[in-house]
């Protein structure tokens, strides 16, 4: 029988596990949940199932699991017969819906420490039967705080300056946040609550300052601070202050303060003269010691300012000293002799300047001058050496062949000279060597220029040739003088095509030489040899062709079909390329 008991309990509990297996929570989802309330606060528990078609919630029970496992009954509800409250829950708990067969949520509206632990909400259903979801609950409890400062006084050794107690669920943290520098330990209990002490060697310099406590704990989002300030009492501080330092005979509304410092404030102050009671004429305002009258000379001494405290006192001493007249005016005027000095000074400074100005000015416009001087003296005497150097050139003749055959070879003849037929009738001068007239010229004698060389004239113009030939001379004296005049190029750069007539150089040094015609005087004409005027006529015709072939043959030579000049030592080179003369 026992075991057909047995048994049978075994196939309903299967039973019952698969229709809870088909059963559906809407919440919580899960068979097992865990929440975490605040002590003071309101609690929900969730516990929300979904009947299927044909289903029936027909009770709803609410269990708190014992420490011994056991359970404790909290609330019933019946479709029929509503809900029912148990033991010490009764008026601290109720459901959250009005149908709690629909919504079997729990509240807790204030929540204690002693509601933390495991509840299970027990669902009864018709035909399906038992549904059940756990719910473990932790209550924490919300740190709650305090400081505790203490007066310190300066000199103390080290000492607690300040303690800060924190008691929460979960044990809280705490923490100082000053700048103060001194020492922190933590210490805790039972039951969650943890307590800091501060402790520093005090000094007058730290009361005032910063001191606060931070309290930490998992259910603040932010430290929670209590602001605090430490006190340090000490004694006070005596100082005496004048409006002036300038104190004569006749002063009117004359004053001394004293001001202390101390912590606490001082509330006694005393003012002594010369260790004695004041003059006459003055009072004590506050910390103020007032004349009611003008200064007198007997006003002078020590003026003695004493504060006290309930931890101790301070003082301090003045020297008056009064005199016959203000020092003041003996300032000002001071004062103003040192502005003129300054402003005599400053404007001397500036006619200095100004004169340095002027004169640096006068020296670079002086030095300017000297140097245009000096550069128009140097470019007179640049263009005197190009003139000379020209000079040289004009005079000088090139004795190296090679050269001469170089430069002769591209000269071309004087124009005039290419279509005028010789005339070897006109007189020649005396003594010349290097024409046809000349010593070793033919018999007749050739007319000759200012450089001994044959003159080439037109037909028909014989007649007319020694007027010509004066003219001639008188253009070519005119183009020297020109060139002598603005002539200003070295031997590098050529020569202008004007002529300068120079002193012939012979050959050799045997012989007469021809006239230097470049130191004639005005009215000198050169020798000429005479030739009767009848032979002249008579021999015209036969003597013309021979000198012109003569003249030809010695001083000039056909080279490609131009008429080109013979080398000769009197033959002036004025530029590569111009004729020669």
């Amino acid at each position: 029988m026992e075991l057909a008991g047995t048994a049978a309990k075994c196939l309903t509990l299967l039973f019952l596990l698969a229709i809870s297996v088909n059963g559906d929570f809407v919440e919580p989802p899960e068979a097992a949940t865990s929440l975490r309330s605040l002590a003071e606060s309101q609690t929900r528990l969730p516990c929300h199932y979904q009947v299927e078609e044909g289903q029936k919630v027909v009770q709803v029970t609410w269990y708190k699991e014992l420490p011994d496992g056991s359970k404790e009954q909290i609330i019933t509800a019946h479709f029929t017969d509503g809900h029912t409250e148990f033991g010490r829950y009764s008026g601290r708990v109720r459901f959250e819906s009005s149908t709690p067969t629909v919504n079997s949520a729990l509240l807790i509206p204030s929540t204690e420490e002693s509601d933390e632990g495991s509840y299970t909400c027990h669902i009864s259903t018709f035909p399906n039967g038992n549904f059940e979801r756990h719910i473990t609950l932790t209550v924490w409890i919300l740190p709650i705080s305090s400081l505790e400062s203490v007066d310190l006084i300066e000199g103390q050794s080290f000492r607690v300056a300040a303690t800060c107690r924190a008691v929460g669920r979960p044990p809280p943290r705490v923490s100082w946040d000053t700048e103060l520098p001194g020492q922190s330990q933590n210490r805790t209990s039972q039951g969650g609550s943890v307590s800091s002490y501060y402790s520093l060697h005090p000094l007058r310099g730290m009361n005032g300052q910063k001191l606060d406590c931070l309290v930490w704990h998992p259910a603040l989002t932010q430290p929670r601070r209590i602001s605090n300030r430490l006190m340090v009492q000490y004694p006070p501080d005596a100082t005496i202050s004048a409006p002036t330092g300038d104190w004569f005979v006749g002063l009117e509304k004359a004053e001394l303060a004293c001001s202390s410092g101390g912590y606490p404030k001082p509330q006694n102050l005393t003012w002594k003269w010369k260790g004695g009671a004041l003059p006459d004429g003055t009072s004590v305002v506050g910390g103020k010691l007032i004349f009611g009258r003008a200064l007198r000379l007997n006003d002078s001494g020590v003026y003695t300012c004493v504060v006290k405290n309930n931890i101790g006192e301070g003082k301090t001493e003045y020297m008056l000293t009064v005199t016959q007249s203000s020092q003041r005016s003996d300032k000002s005027t001071f004062d103003n002799m040192l502005l003129i000095i300054i402003g005599a000074s400053a404007a001397a400074l500036v006619i200095i300047l100004v004169v340095v100005v002027l004169l640096v000015n006068r020296h670079h416009r002086q030095r300017n001058k000297k140097l245009e001087m000096e550069l128009s003296e140097k470019k007179d005497e640049i263009i005197s050496f190009s003139r000379q150097a020209s000079f040289r050139r004009l005079n000088s003749v090139s004795t190296d062949p090679r050269g001469q055959a170089e430069d002769y070879a591209l000269l071309r003849v004087d124009s005039r000279m290419k279509n005028s037929q010789t005339s070897l009738d006109q007189p020649i001068y005396k003594g010349s060597q290097s024409t046809l007239g000349g010593k070793w010229g033919p018999p007749g004698g050739v007319e000759v220029d200012e450089l001994g060389r044959p003159v080439v004239w037109h037909d028909g113009r014989e007649s007319m040739r020694g007027g010509e030939m004066d003219g001639e001379k008188e253009e070519r004296r005119r183009r020297v003088e020109s060139y002598l005049k603005s002539s200003n190029m070295s031997l590098d750069s050529g020569l202008p095509s004007s002529l300068v007539p120079l002193k012939v150089q012979q050959d050799d040094g045997v012989g007469p030489r021809e006239p230097d015609l470049g130191h004639l005087r005005q009215g000198d004409s050169p020798t000429t040899q005479s030739v009767p005027e009848g032979h002249e006529e008579d021999d015209d015709d036969d003597n013309s062709s021979y000198q012109i072939s003569e003249a030809l043959t010695n001083h000039f030579y056909y080279s490609n079909g131009v008429l080109r000049p013979r080398p000769h030592s009197n033959a002036i080179l004025l530029h590569p390329r111009p004729q020669i003369i």
